[in-house]
């Protein structure tokens, strides 16, 4: 009887671990690319090949993103709010609905969580009820006076920091124009996310962040380093 011969088939498929998958898309936010297939394709399989043995192909990376995919809502009408120190470091960041106030409650839940000492923030926060929320927690809520508003005594801290409204415009610029943040062309939830997670875990690896009080130095202890 006639037997058809047995072909040797490599049954191993190739894959990426979690921590290179995480990596490729911090690393898109660096240079100056404006297309992640073609980044994937010419720079990843390519340039950066001998670090990427088990890169696959672009169709299967898609579906292995959802690995390290974090749900969080629906992209359309989003507003981001953030929370820095005077390092220009990101140390907490909400996304919310475009229809959330500035001043809303849970948005202050999460951004003023493990939070002591002194809020700084633009007038859009001016709320009495906002400060006394917080003043309960321990938090001084510290923001500009309107024109049509009483002068009032402020420490000269207080008035210096919040003349340092720039680390904001500046790290706005940062994750606008370098990270990418901004990406109107998304497919799915899930690339949205993913975008946004990538640019801010980017920015963090960033040398150039803005910082309040360049006469206070905190030793680097070097923690993040991307190479």
């Amino acid at each position: 009887p006639f037997t058809v011969p047995t072909v040797k088939r490599r049954r191993r498929k190739a894959s990426l671990s979690d921590s290179e998958i995480m990596t490729i898309l911090l690393y898109f936010h660096f240079g100056s690319f404006r297309n992640f297939k073609h980044y994937y394709l010419f720079f990843i399989r390519g340039t950066l090949k001998l670090y990427f043995p088990n890169a696959v192909s672009y169709n299967r990376f898609v579906e292995l993103e959802s690995r390290v995919f974090f749900p969080l809502m629906f992209f359309l009408n989003l507003r981001a709010f953030g929370r820095c120190n005077d390092r220009g470091e990101i140390i907490a960041f909400v996304l919310t609905g475009a229809n959330v106030s500035d001043k809303d409650p849970a948005v202050f839940d999460v951004l003023a969580k493990r939070l002591y000492g002194k809020l700084f923030a633009d007038k859009g926060y001016i709320s009495q009820k906002l400060f006394d929320s917080l003043f309960e927690e321990g938090i001084q809520l510290v923001t500009g006076l309107r024109v049509n508003m009483k002068n009032k005594l402020m420490p000269f801290y207080d008035k210096m920091m919040l003349r340092k409204r720039y680390i904001i415009e500046t790290i706005n610029d940062l994750l606008k124009n370098t990270a990418q943040i901004v990406h109107s062309r998304h497919r799915s939830v899930s690339n949205f996310i993913i975008n946004i997670i990538s640019a801010l875990g980017a920015y963090c690896f960033f040398d150039n962040k803005p910082k309040a009080l360049t006469g206070y130095v905190i030793e680097d202890t070097k923690q993040l380093s991307l190479f």
